[in-house]
């Protein structure tokens, strides 16, 4: 057999198979890359160190944010508040009553009609003495002491009024006389009397016909309206509250389960009522907007 000569080394500089490659050939073998994907490692590596591309992305950024904020805008003024809603003159008159700037009402479950009968009878009892001698009576005497009771039953009944004064009691008693009010505004003991029924809906051939029901005895404190008006007092009290603590987390939440069982109590009466007269005075008299019922509301 034949020896084997080696052939190989000698050949590869004629053959151009050799593995020292140049430089210009390992740049056409390996392209450098020309696009990098937005957002990647590489993506955020060139941008920081190349100030122009930094301030393109500033700016996208505060585009973005105007944009965003514009369609929140647009958003809450197409459908409103979900907490406070419109102003209206019920509302006006829920909100605490500072001093010298709303009328006064009394405290401690004393109605304005008890209050003024005990100072008319009060006044009564102190009168000064007629004296059933006329002609043994100095009439400046009578004057001056009738003048003095006067004057007398005048700072009492000041002094009385501000004791009894619902602007000096606690934040229970100024919301209890709130609920009060929201009793007497939308209890149907009140309502039935001013608000036609909601539409009659037309029933089936052979339904069963029900008695009607008796008529309601004393105020109306359980009905989805009065209950509705109640949250509503409660969450603008506690907003208003919130409003100069900002770190209080517990009212936050609490704040939240409100609205949203208000949101609840809505969505069940307007689908018994129908739109009906009652849903009707019920959301013109709160002010209420579509967002405080209709959709997802997020504080």
């Amino acid at each position: 057999m034949p020896p084997r000569i080696p052939f190989h080394p000698s050949l590869k500089a004629f053959t151009g198979s050799s593995h020292v490659q140049s430089p210009l050939a390992r740049l056409s073998l390996n392209p450098s890359k020309t696009s990098v994907r937005a957002g990647s490692a590489e993506s955020r590596e060139r941008r920081r160190h190349d100030p122009f591309l930094m301030a393109q992305s500033r700016q996208r950024k505060a585009a973005n944010l105007s944009r965003q904020q514009a369609l929140a805008a647009e958003r809450d003024g197409s459908v409103g508040d979900p907490v406070h809603g419109v102003s209206t003159p019920f509302i006006e008159a829920l909100k605490v009553q500072q001093a010298g700037t709303h009328e006064s009402h009394p405290n401690h479950f004393i109605t304005p009609e008890e209050l003024q009968g005990a100072l008319e009878y009060s006044k009564n009892l102190t009168s000064p003495i007629v004296e059933p001698n006329r002609a043994a009576v100095d009439p400046q005497l009578e004057k001056e002491n009738e003048e003095k009771h006067i004057e007398q039953h005048k700072n009492a009944t000041e002094a009385i009024r501000r004791i009894v004064d619902i602007r000096n009691g606690n934040t229970d008693d100024q919301m209890r006389l709130r609920i009060q009010k929201c009793i007497e505004t939308f209890g149907r003991h009140k309502t039935d009397q001013t608000l036609p029924p909601k539409p009659a809906a037309v029933p089936p051939e052979g339904a069963p016909r029900y008695l009607k029901k008796a008529r309601r005895v004393g105020p109306d404190t359980g009905s989805s309206e009065v209950q509705v008006a109640i949250l509503t007092a409660k969450i603008f009290n506690m907003s208003r509250h919130l409003e100069t603590t900002n770190k209080d987390k517990h009212n936050k939440r609490n704040l939240r389960l409100l609205v949203h069982k208000r949101q609840k109590l809505l969505q069940y009466l307007r689908r018994k009522e129908r739109g009906g007269p009652r849903w009707q005075h019920l959301v013109e008299t709160l002010g209420l907007s579509e967002a405080s019922w209709k959709g997802e509301i997020s504080l």
